[in-house]
Formats: C-alpha cells, structure tokens, sequence
C-alpha cells in the first residue's frame, strides 16, 4: 500500500526521497519540486486510500474482532460523516526541510530508528 502511494506521489510529480516503514508508523521524507501542494490533503488521502485497503483485507480475512475494535474507534462526529472504521490517528508530524544539514539529521533519524532503541528491526546497522 505504501509503495502505490509513492506511485501515486510520483504520477503527481512529487516523490518520497527516503522512507521507513515501522509496525505502526511511518517515516518519509518527500521532495515537492513545485509550490502549490497542500501537505494535508495530501497525507489525508494517503491515509484513506490506505485505510480502505487495510479494511478490505481485514474483510477478506475475516478478522472481525480487528474490524469491530476499529469500528469502536470511530467518533460521533466522525460516525455522522459516514466514517465506519478508525484505522489511523488524525494527526501527522511534519518538518520542512530547507538545508542539507537537517535533511541529512533527518535521513539518520529515520533509518536509525528502526534498528535502535526498542524497535531493533534489523540485527545490522
């Protein structure tokens, strides 16, 4: 799922220059050559593009307890929306990158990350 969002990013003329996917996050740096995008609306249908598939999968598995505990999860006001699942939190941490000296502390931060601290997912820096 991850990867078709990069496609679709790239398909928009905006591109993920590195990346770690985590058990439950994930980490992307993404490079817009042009002015004009909006951060939000993009990560907003990130998300629901990606919802959708975890959800239809989940189906597909039959992993009802997993879909009810997601269902539980939706807010009032998100359940008038026609919300039925909540599959992802609504907020998102984003930086702005203006130099290569913080675009590299953030490269390490991200790749660094998955194999320190209490995620080790990798035995090999």
């Amino acid at each position: 799922m991850v990867y078709k969002w990069f496609d679709h990013l790239k398909s928009q003329k905006h591109y993920s220059t590195a990346f770690v996917i985590m058990l439950n996050h994930l980490y992307v740096i993404l490079y817009f050559p042009e002015a004009g995008f909006n951060l939000n609306k993009i990560i907003s249908n990130a998300k629901r593009f990606m919802a959708y598939e975890i959800i239809k999968r989940l189906q597909q598995m039959q992993k009802q307890d997993i879909l009810n505990y997601l269902a539980a999860e939706v807010s009032g006001r998100e359940k008038k929306k026609g919300q039925l699942h909540k599959v992802f939190i609504d907020s998102f941490d984003a930086k702005a990158i203006y130099n290569e000296k913080f675009f590299n502390q953030k490269l390490n931060y991200i790749h660094l990350n998955a194999v320190s601290g209490k995620w080790q997912l990798v035995n090999d820096k």
